[in-house]
């Protein structure tokens, strides 16, 4: 096997070594990649390692302040990059990352990076990995990874009265007094438990920690409030065992800035009790799904009252056996990158030109393709109240494999109103005509909705999806895929936690086009579908159409009536057309860019 070579500073008590210590332990468990550990706080600690281990990659667990050798700043925005004369492929895990972070990083070999401030800076590595599940993928240099939530072996029983934990370094805006001042306003009677350690970079001493110790226990002096802090380091088993026995743990981090996700909330949810936050950014990835556990606009009681519950989901698929996907999958794409360099210069990056042109571009210039889940939306996804929709009203020869012309824009209508109702803001976003594609669908997937006790929905290309956005402020619950947002769907079909044959519903608007393997595409739907399960499909269409003739760039193809009523159904031998195929259409009236001529069609069909 391939040996990637993961280096991390010498052993400190640091949130930073900690965290790669756990993804070591566990990415060291993959079939398919050895990773050997380098302990280095030096150019000459890496190039021994290098030297002794000959490795395929380097994997670096990076943050300038625990690994300042890595660069030297000469001045505002220069920094001379010491490991650049180093031929090995090169990623960094980064933890302060962002999203304007992730979208301007580029590979050193490429010179120059546009860095926050909008100076050029020196750019350090290869690739990027980010452990950051809000992070949208606009850049074929970075990739992310769930968050890594271990294992609890035991939990501690209920306590009877309230118990508020925490933990943490006393590093600057941690925010522990503001949090025993919110339990003192609370609670009448109530314990406080807080470790709080030294450490190694930024109070090695603990002199801070006792500081704000003091002033914690100065808040609560003639109350009924009992507070312990300590102070001694706890290992992770130490640590879990600590947080399972409090009632909730709360963090109330003041830090507004631009920050990385926090790795203490991944121990606090990984006690299985329940978590208050601040709306510091680094808990966004909790506060995106779960805005109730926003400590500082609800109580702490109201949230230990919710439970553990509403986090099960959350973190499913946040463990050991994920990760390791993760990191095996992202090391087969650098592999594939690093030896296709030309794809890598104008394949990939023609395809995020593209990606990002028809994404983010207003509808005036390009048109939104592929869709989104609560991540990266102007519009709340959370269901709204008293809310329902009517489907239209079908004749007998309006089916569900059709042409969506202007007879359907005007059938569609009350479902394209419905869409503009429930998500303006992603609707704003697109081109008028095109949007017959996305009322078909939440029309259509809404009406077949009564034909199962508890539908399980899933969307194929859910960056901006207004019709999965639609169904979901109705308050149906929609497990959603993107390259955007998380994987490809031939990927996600291989993940670890990954069910198959159990979705009742599979909808995808405007996708399938785009790939260039639309046989694995339609396999994936198939063995993601239920018996009896359907599947509703929208794509780009124009009969006559040719292999070589033109099509917008974007566009792996045009469907024809051929590909809908044979090549389509040979790929999916357990699967039937929900009705008859009415895919005759020799004057398409839609035109893209003022250029392209064609149409789009639907494709629905039920797995026997």
């Amino acid at each position: 096997m391939e040996k990637i070579l993961f280096v991390t500073h010498k052993p400190a008590q640091c949130g930073v070594y900690e965290f790669g210590q756990h993804v070591y332990q566990a990415v060291s468990q993959s079939k398919r990649y050895t990773f050997v550990k380098a302990e280095c706080d030096s150019l000459e600690d890496l190039k021994k390692a290098i030297d002794s281990n000959s490795p395929s990659f380097i994997l670096y667990n990076y943050h300038p302040s625990v690994m300042p050798w890595v660069c030297t700043k000469m001045a505002k925005g220069v920094y001379v990059n010491h490991i650049s004369g180093i031929h090995i492929p090169q990623v960094a895990i980064i933890h302060e990352v962002t999203q304007e972070v992730a979208d301007t990083a580029t590979a050193y070999r490429n010179k120059y990076i546009l860095g926050q401030s909008g100076k050029r800076i020196n750019s350090l590595f290869d690739f990027y990995i980010a452990a950051d599940p809000t992070l949208l993928l606009k850049n074929p240099y970075v990739f992310k990874t769930g968050r890594l939530i271990p294992e609890l072996s035991h939990t501690a029983s209920q306590p009877a009265m309230p118990i508020i934990g925490s933990f943490g370094f006393a590093t600057p805006n941690k925010g522990f007094a503001k949090l025993v001042e919110k339990v003192k306003s609370e609670f009448k009677e109530a314990q406080i438990r807080i470790n709080m350690p030294a450490a190694s970079f930024g109070d090695p001493n603990g002199l801070a920690a006792k500081k704000v110790a003091q002033e914690c226990q100065s808040i609560v002096a003639g109350t009924n409030i009992k507070l312990d802090i300590t102070h001694d380091y706890m290992d992770q088993k130490a640590l879990l065992q600590f947080l399972s026995g409090n009632s909730i743990n709360v963090f109330m981090y003041e830090d507004k800035s631009g920050r990385g996700i926090s790795s203490a909330a991944d121990l606090a949810l990984a006690s299985g009790r329940p978590i208050g936050v601040s709306d510091c950014p680094m808990f966004r990835h909790i506060l995106q799904q779960h805005p109730e556990l926003n400590v500082e606009k609800n109580s702490i009681d109201s949230i230990i009252q919710q439970g553990f519950g509403p986090l099960k989901k959350m973190i499913e698929g946040w463990d050991e056996k994920n990760l390791i996907w993760d990191y095996d999958r992202i090391f087969d794409s650098i592999k594939y990158r690093v030896a296709n360099p030309f794809e890598m210069k104008l394949g990939i990056k023609r395809t995020l030109e593209n990606k990002l042109n028809r994404l983010l571009t207003r509808p005036k210039n390009t048109f939104t393709w592929l869709t989104n889940t609560v991540a990266a939306t102007d519009d709340d996804l959370r269901p709204a109240k008293n809310q329902n929709y009517t489907p239209v009203t079908l004749s007998p020869g309006d089916g569900f494999n059709r042409i969506l012309d202007d007879q359907a824009r005007s059938l569609y209508q009350p479902a394209i109103q419905k869409l503009m109702e429930l998500v303006p803001a992603t609707m704003a976003k697109k081109i008028a005509r095109a949007n017959v594609q996305q009322a078909f669908i939440f029309d259509t997937v809404y009406r077949h909705l009564n034909q199962y006790s508890h539908p399980k929905l899933f969307c194929v290309g859910s960056y901006e999806d207004t019709a999965s956005m639609a169904l979901q402020k109705l308050g149906y619950q929609v497990e959603e895929v993107d390259p955007m947002i998380n994987y490809l769907l031939q990927e996600y079909i291989t993940k670890p936690t990954t069910e198959t044959g159990v979705y009742d519903i599979v909808f995808s608007t405007s996708v399938i086009e785009h790939d260039p393997d639309d046989k694995s595409f339609l396999e994936c739907v198939e063995k993601l579908l239920a018996p009896g399960g359907i599947a509703v499909i929208t794509c780009d269409f124009k009969e006559g159409w040719k292999v070589g003739q033109d099509k917008p760039e974007v566009d792996a193809r045009f469907y024809t009536k051929y590909d809908m009523e044979q090549r389509m159904l040979s790929y999916i031998p357990n699967c039937e057309l929900v009705d008859e195929g009415k895919w005759d259409c020799l004057n398409p009236d839609f035109n893209y860019l003022g250029k392209y001529q064609y149409t789009f069609a639907t494709f629905t069909f039920r797995k026997k």
